[in-house]
């Protein structure tokens, strides 16, 4: 995918809505596997239900890339490929950082699709003096106390905490001290950071959270919840008050 040049991602410069951008890589994944099948074209209809959006909203997308397709005939889908490639800055090699070689952390390491997709694990590091030179995923696992000196030679500049949530806002404050200014988190806490750092949450605990919610919702649909409905007591339209340490607070208190 490499065209000879470095080309910086050019989405704020452009204005593109930051909803647009989290659009695109669902775009990328089905363009590529249009790619890999040969198909030379697309039309908006089929790609947009590939990626689980809906047509208009894609081709909105898409006009913020200055892309248009062509009446009749669809999208060609190699340069979308390169074009969205190129939004999200992945013509370029990306060294990537794992912090917290566990479970989670070694699957990452293991996993074989970062590298057809911009990224590079460049170094694995963890607190635990016992890893220190194990290797996984053939790349050696170095010790925290050399964090700074291991990211600096390896330029990296996106970091993946999978640490213990107590240990992660701590690595995640050493990350930014040694330049480091995008973080994917994995540990279940909130980080702070200063301004111009960038940080996506995964929580898989919240995202099963949320699928239990619609299946609540669905089981309720069916009629089955009806009889747990009843049964649990009714709210009171006003809350009655009681003493809290900062004086009166509702005993029922908003959502």
């Amino acid at each position: 995918m490499a065209t000879g040049r470095t080309h910086r991602p050019a989405t704020r410069s452009r204005g593109i809505p930051e909803a647009t951008v989290a659009r695109l890589p669902l775009y990328l994944r089905a363009l590529t596997a249009l790619s890999e099948r040969s198909v030379p074209t697309v039309s908006s209809e089929e790609l947009a239900t590939a990626a689980g959006v809906n047509s208009a909203k894609l081709r909105k997308d898409f006009s913020y890339l200055g892309s248009y397709g062509t009446r009749g005939v669809g999208y060609d889908v190699e340069y979308l490929v390169y074009q969205i490639s190129r939004e999200l800055g992945l013509t370029q090699d990306w060294p990537v950082a794992i912090v917290g070689i566990g479970n989670l952390g070694a699957a990452l390491a293991n996993y074989g699709g970062f590298a057809s997709r911009g990224f590079r694990v460049a170094a694995l590091i963890d607190a635990d003096p016992a890893m220190a030179g194990t290797p996984v995923a053939g790349i050696p696992v170095q010790h925290t106390d050399d964090m700074d000196r291991i990211l600096t030679d390896n330029g990296v500049s996106i970091g993946v905490i999978t640490t213990p949530p107590g240990a992660a806002q701590q690595v995640c404050d050493r990350l930014v001290a040694a330049g480091v200014t995008s973080i994917l988190n994995f540990a279940p806490t909130v980080l702070s950071v200063p301004e111009g750092v960038d940080v996506r949450k995964v929580d898989l605990s919240i995202e099963l959270q949320i699928l239990a919610f619609h299946e609540q919702r669905k089981a309720g649909d069916d009629g089955t919840a009806d009889e747990t409905d009843e049964a649990a007591p009714p709210m009171r339209a006003t809350p009655v008050n009681r003493k809290g340490p900062d004086g009166d607070m509702p005993a029922v208190m908003p959502a």
